[in-house]
């Protein structure tokens, strides 16, 4: 083969491992494992843009490795199928989600297939086949079935709870329960009726069914996580979203904090990754102490971490959604409340936390009772308290919180200083110590012995009592979608049922339409004839996209089992993730969520590891570089970029692929904006040079590169190291296509190593020279190291100096040639495979064994000095490495380059830095 035909290689090498399955793995226990997994993808019909395959590439280069390196590797791919942009999409066009999702999929698989990776195929999973869901529904029902056991500290079967509850009530019972779950005895127990005891048993179980306050989406019909809310709107499609009170599945992931945090010690991933999670959790010892309201019987709660600070509380304040706001507000504050509560209780608690500086509330008119000192404290409303933290009400301190600082500084109240050494109230900080001051009986202690004293009196006197929190809620399990895995649940007068196992999967129904029903409930409640046993209600919410994410990662170990999740033969062999690669948006939603269903599983005995992931990657993001054309105001004109101020001008957005090294293709132009057919355009240089900016990758910026776009052009091959090269994997990097001409450049003259211009071969037999071992050797070794730490990037530079370096030895030997194509074949797999059959080889290079390298060849027995002379480098000059410096210093200032510099003056400093540098000062 004359050229490099990347074409044709490609095709040949991709059509050569689908047929003969070269990357299909089964357990070997002759064989280590490793499990390298990508987060899993959700296929948009937008398909992959260049910055989708970086992590992709990454593992895939970790997994040819490890193949090479004489592991058993596990390296699948699937899709995360259920989601809202199907549905959306069905709704508006009456297509079937699935029929969209296929394609989207069937897209996806092509473009991953063209690129070159070495995904296990068979193992593909997609959450929205029934075969896999099954197996979801299966594991909520091992969660409907369950309680957490805090003596134990794990999960149980719900009839070990029922037995003890027969045996001796609850009244011993250390369990994770609800907040408001009455005491009782057995025969309390043996007293209630069937129905009461369900009741009950939902206080307790892992999935159960609660009124609770969620982001309701009136136009796109459903509830929304947080993350999928922005400043009150939604993040797809911008509806207003509103909080409401509704009837949902939930997850007692809570029962886990503490395990969720201690198990963070046991993974190796980032410090800030593991904080995000901490802080998500936000574990916190405090108090809970009672503010009982002035002539009512109502009593407000407030957590706190310091109590000790109870003489400064000034004002009490509740979240806009606590349910006694109305009974609180007196009438002639009722107009003002209402209207600030209505705005309020609709921002999102991530909108709210972010907001740090807006300052606004409204008083209600009532006053409650400092459960310590006695003092009346006016009640306000502000959206800064959450009511999904602590028990929605705030204990204001403004002498010692900022959010409380200026509240009360807005708003005129009181600030009372109480612990010593804060009296700088242009800027509060909450003290871990000091002295206590302006109270009755804490003048004078400690931080910690105040806390401890406050703790006692108010358990004391009735009014409190220590209570360690948590930030993290239970998760809100139900969507009000059709797209989305079935709960299998049904309702017996009112009482929730589960299913079957037997009776798994339940089906998503056929509906006519893909929105809610007119009167408000979900999609699911325009199937006819859907009912269990034609008798009883299903529910009609599906499950949220996380359910199928939190697990799939055990599936892929044994996707076409019929009868378990993951048979315990191939999990104990595969056991978890050993090198996980993903963004870091998915920190606290998805790895909490998988990290807890794992956990869960383990419990109850199911798998035989309670972490998921062992090494987790963030990957940065490949930005795009968008382009402006800049069209003078009223006309149609458009003017170069460094023309642009002599005119009023409006930037305008232009197709990155009609812009080639920063000039405006302009008869392309014309074509993609047909307004501009007759426009004038302004050269400068006889070019039209366009403006740029680094932003994200947006259609609606115009800046998105498709990868088949690029390997048309350039190959796969080119593509996998250019976004290798492009900077560490875990940095975000501008995508600069002018930059990829010199990887392609490189993969050609790797080409001319095996054959000359004539397309002749030229590889040889011939014993390779020392000077070309220590080039390949030293590669091997950088090779190995670099995917070893993930440094993905200075390979590329090495593998590019060591092509250059043979290539000036003219280098055409098959025992350096076939070490190199080795070290390579992770990063380009394609031609490595062309030029591993080129040497004479059989079968494929994944199947052959990563090259060693000898210690020997890596010893240097010189070094070539720069020689600077009064700062600059005026020569080079090689000396052994057990040349004295004064051997050294005695030929560099008698070689004629430097006597040049010098002009025979005598130095006035020789400074030698041993393997690095000789300084000379005239």
């Amino acid at each position: 083969m004359a050229e490099y035909d990347f074409r044709q290689i490609e095709k040949k090498w991709q059509k050569y491992w689908k047929e003969n399955k070269i990357y299909k793995v089964e357990v070997d226990t002759s064989k280590p494992k490793y499990y390298v997994l990508d987060m899993f993808p959700y296929p948009s019909g937008a398909g992959l843009h260049v910055g989708h395959p970086l992590g992709y590439i990454a593992s895939d280069i970790v997994s040819r490795y490890k193949r090479l390196k004489g592991y058993n590797v596990l390296h699948p791919m699937g899709f995360d199928a259920f989601g809202l942009p199907a549905e959306q999409y069905a709704i508006q066009t009456g297509q079937h989600p699935a029929i969209t999702t296929e394609q989207n999929i069937s897209r996806y698989k092509e473009q991953l297939d063209n690129i070159g990776f070495s995904f296990d195929w068979d193992k593909e999973v997609q959450t929205s086949n029934p075969n896999y869901y099954k197996w979801t529904q299966w594991i909520f029902l091992q969660l409907f079935h369950s309680w957490y056991n805090k003596a134990t500290d794990k999960a149980e079967p719900i009839e070990e709870l029922i037995s003890l509850f027969e045996k001796e009530g609850n009244q011993n019972l250390e369990a994770a329960c609800d907040e408001d779950t009455p005491s009782f005895t057995a025969e309390a127990w043996k007293a209630m009726s069937e129905d009461e005891q369900q009741h009950m048993l939902l206080k307790y179980r892992l999935t159960y069914v609660s009124d609770t306050v969620v982001n309701w989406c009136p136009e796109l019909g459903t509830v929304l996580a947080n993350d999928e809310v922005k400043d009150g709107y939604s993040e797809r499609g911008g509806f207003p979203v509103e909080r409401r009170k509704m009837r949902q599945w939930m997850m007692r992931i809570t029962a886990y904090a503490d395990r969720l945090l201690s198990g963070l010690e046991k993974v190796d991933w980032s410090d800030s990754l593991k904080e995000m999670q901490r802080n998500w959790i936000g574990k916190s010892y405090g108090c809970e102490l009672d503010f009982k309201v002035k002539d009512s019987d109502i009593v407000l709660t407030a957590f706190t971490t310091r109590p000790d600070t109870i003489y400064g509380v000034t004002y009490v304040t509740l979240a806009p959604e606590h349910e006694l706001i109305s009974q609180l507000t007196t009438d002639e504050q009722k107009a003002e409340v209402e209207a600030y509560v209505e705005v309020a209780k609709n921002r999102s608690e991530r909108d709210r936390m972010a907001d740090v500086k807006t300052v606004s509330g409204v008083f209600t008119g009532s006053y409650v009772i400092n459960p310590i000192n006695g003092e009346e404290i006016p009640l306000w409303v502000a959206d800064y308290v959450l009511a999904g933290y602590g028990t929605g009400v705030v204990m204001a301190v403004p002498s010692s919180d900022d959010r409380d600082f200026r509240f009360a500084k807005h708003f005129n109240l009181p600030i009372r200083m109480v612990i010593e050494g804060t009296d700088n109230m242009e800027d509060p900080t909450e003290k871990k110590h000091g002295k206590m001051i302006n109270s009755d009986f804490l003048n004078g202690m400690e931080s910690t012995d105040a806390i401890k004293a406050v703790n006692e009196r108010a358990e004391k006197e009735g009014v409190g009592k220590p209570k360690v929190n948590y930030r993290m809620r239970d998760a809100v399990f139900s969507r009000q979608r059709y797209w989305g895995e079935p709960v299998p649940m049904y309702f017996k007068d009112g009482v929730p049922q589960p299913l079957n196992t037997e009776e798994l999967p339940l089906n998503l129904p056929a509906i006519d339409e893909y929105k809610p029903t007119p009167t408000g409930e979900p999609p699911l409640g325009r199937a006819t004839d859907w009912k269990y046993n034609n008798q009883y209600e299903y529910e009609l919410t599906t499950m949220p996209g996380w359910a199928g994410s939190s697990w799939y990662h055990f599936r892929y170990m044994d996707p076409h089992n019929e009868d378990e999740v993951v048979s315990k033969t191939k999990q104990s062999y595969w056991e978890n993730v050993d090198l996980y690669i993903g963004g870091t948006e998915h920190a606290t939603g998805h790895l909490l969520y998988s990290r807890f269903w794992t956990k869960f599983l383990y419990d109850r005995g199911y798998i035989t590891v309670d972490e998921p992931y062992k090494k987790l990657v963030n990957q940065g993001m490949i930005q795009g570089v968008s382009n402006f054309v800049y069209r003078v105001s009223g006309e149609n004109k458009y003017v170069s970029y460094n023309l642009r101020k002599e005119y009023k001008t409006t930037a305008m957005y232009v197709d990155v692929n009609i812009v080639h090294d920063g000039k405006l293709d302009i008869e392309a132009f014309k074509q993609w904006r047909p307004d501009a057919a007759d426009a004038e355009f302004v050269l400068e240089d006889n070019a039209y040079l366009c403006g740029s900016e680094v932003e994200k990758m947006s259609k609606s910026k115009f800046n998105v590169v498709n990868p088949d776009d690029v390997i048309k052009q350039y190959g796969a091959d080119t593509l996998r190291m250019y976004e290798m090269f492009l900077g560490p994997l875990e940095q975000s990097k501008p995508w600069n296509t002018n930059g990829i001409d010199g990887v392609y450049k490189f993969l050609r003259k790797l080409w001319r190593l095996f054959y000359n211009d004539n397309g002749e071969l030229v590889l040889n037999n011939e014993k390779a020279t020392e000077a070309e071992l220590k080039i390949l050797h030293k590669t091997i070794k950088k090779a190995q190291d670099d995917i070893e730490n993930l440094s993905f990037n200075t390979s590329v530079s090495s593998f590019m100096i060591c092509v250059n370096e043979l290539t000036s030895l003219k280098c055409h030997k098959k025992e350096v040639l076939q070490e190199l194509v080795l070290i390579l074949s992770p990063y380009a797999p394609h031609i490595a495979e062309e030029l591993w059959s080129v040497l004479g080889n059989t079968g494929s290079i994944s199947q052959a064994s990563f090259p060693t390298y000898d210690e020997k060849y890596l010893i240097e027995e010189a070094h070539e000095y720069p020689i600077s002379v009064n700062g600059k480098v005026r020569a080079k000059m090689k000396f052994g490495l057990d040349v004295p410096k004064d051997e050294i210093e005695k030929e560099v200032l008698a070689s004629e380059q430097v006597q040049k510099w010098t002009q025979g003056k005598a130095p006035k400093r020789v400074i030698i830095v041993p393997k690095k540098i000789v300084n000379i000062v005239v």
